[in-house]
């Protein structure tokens, strides 16, 4: 049988080592000419299989590709576009199979979060009844940690670990000028549904440092958390509050909520640490600070986890080995093996289970009182922000590539999403 070629795509948001990932696919599937003969990356995700703009990674030299292990975001570029189902939007599986056709693609690597895996679970689905069977493999990358089954998405780890760290530094910054200055330092950081980002930040409890944590999963009392606050600066001088964006009401509406909505159809967060921190200064008094972590928690490839690159790598392999031996529909999982030393392997998930499925943080990994987490959420977290893997660096600044990004010949007409 004559050798397909590939289409790898990045969606939703990017992270520190997604790159990584697309370099294990890249790099494999250069071992396999034979069976792949060449991976066409999709410009912008999805919308590039769609419109026909695909990039020819042949074109790219090994260094090149090798570079994008240590290079932060999404090199070919990412989207946030998911398809409906069959029945409600026929047209664009119908241009998918067209452009797989037209150019030959038999795989179909995409890495992104819940919303690809669907992606991916329906083209694998409904290749085969469109007349061109294609093999769908998901690739797992979010720094919500919210896949099932595998035990941690690659890029959590470096969003760990980045949210540790600069909770720590922030935190001593306040309590040297607490005496006469600011009492609480509030940190917003990402997480719609699951509170996996926000108990990085309780790690820093184990330095000294007082931290009160946000989590989506326990409902926000108002009273209860200012009086938690009161009394950690009534005891320390100072208070740290790491909230999660996705921290919400009793009734459910979310503390940074903005009243719009994304492509996917989520509402938009963004506000919860001004709105935390100026409910603090009302009840209190308290002179304050606040930050938004931002696209900076994952793009910051700088304080990467050397363990999340390797399984983002790792895994980006496994999902071209698992093509090549004609699996379909599945996605590479991390397993853990051990906590100390830490140790794992990859296993294997069928996406009818990960499609559509969010894993939150288990109760029994946050305190009693809801504002922290517990010792074995802290031995859950602690192998996943081990390890520096440092981008090399250049007159001061890290090194990273950007590709050339050359265009395939387009075949097949223009296409309107």
């Amino acid at each position: 049988m004559s050798a397909k070629n590939a289409f790898y795509a990045q969606s939703g948001g990017v992270t520190a080592v997604i790159n990584a990932s697309a370099c294990g696919v890249i790099e494999t599937a250069r071992q396999h000419p034979e069976q792949i003969a060449n991976v066409y990356a999709g410009r912008h995700g999805i919308i590039g299989a769609l419109i026909e703009d695909l990039i020819d990674t042949s074109q790219e030299s090994a260094e090149a590709i090798a570079a994008l292990r240590y290079t932060p975001s999404g090199a070919f570029g990412s989207c946030r576009y998911k398809l409906k189902s069959l029945e409600a939007n026929r047209r664009e599986y119908e241009r998918l199979i067209e452009v797989f056709k037209a150019h030959n693609i038999g795989y179909f690597f995409y890495n992104g979060g819940g919303d690809s895996a669907d992606t991916c679970y329906k083209v694998s689905q409904l290749s085969e009844s469109l007349g061109y069977p294609v093999q769908a493999i998901h690739v797992p990358k979010t720094v919500d940690n919210d896949l099932p089954i595998t035990d941690n998405c690659p890029g959590f780890g470096s969003v760990a670990k980045y949210i540790a760290t600069s909770a720590l530094e922030a935190s001593y910054d306040v309590r040297s000028m607490a005496k006469t200055s600011t009492k609480v330092f509030v940190l917003e950081v990402m997480g719609r549904h699951a509170g996996w980002i926000a108990a990085a930040g309780g790690l820093i409890e184990d330095h000294a440092i007082p931290v009160l944590i946000l989590f989506p999963e326990i409902e926000f009392d108002t009273e209860r958390f200012l009086a938690a606050v009161k009394a950690k600066v009534e005891q320390h001088g100072y208070c740290t509050v790491v909230v999660s964006e996705g921290a919400k009401y009793p009734d459910g509406r979310f503390l940074a909520e903005q009243g719009t909505r994304d492509a996917f159809g989520h509402a938009q967060l963004g506000g919860a640490a001004p709105v935390v921190a100026n409910m603090i200064k009302d009840a209190t008094g308290y002179k304050f600070h606040w930050a938004v972590a931002d696209y900076l928690q994952r793009a910051a490839r700088h304080l990467a986890s050397k363990a999340d690159v390797e399984q983002a790598y790792a895994t980006g392999r496994a999902a071209v080995e698992f093509a090549l031996a004609g699996h379909n529909a599945v996605m590479p999982t991390i397993k853990r093996l051990s906590d100390a030393p830490y140790a794992w392997e990859i296993g294997e998930a069928p996406l009818s289970a990960v499609a559509n499925v969010e894993k939150f943080m288990p109760r029994d990994f946050i305190t009693e009182d809801g504002f922290g987490i517990t010792a074995a959420c802290k031995q859950y977290l602690l192998p996943l922000i081990q390890g520096e893997d440092y981008p090399p660096f250049e007159h001061g600044l890290p090194s990273y590539v950007t590709l050339k990004n050359a265009p395939v010949a387009r075949k097949l007409g223009d296409f309107a999403l």
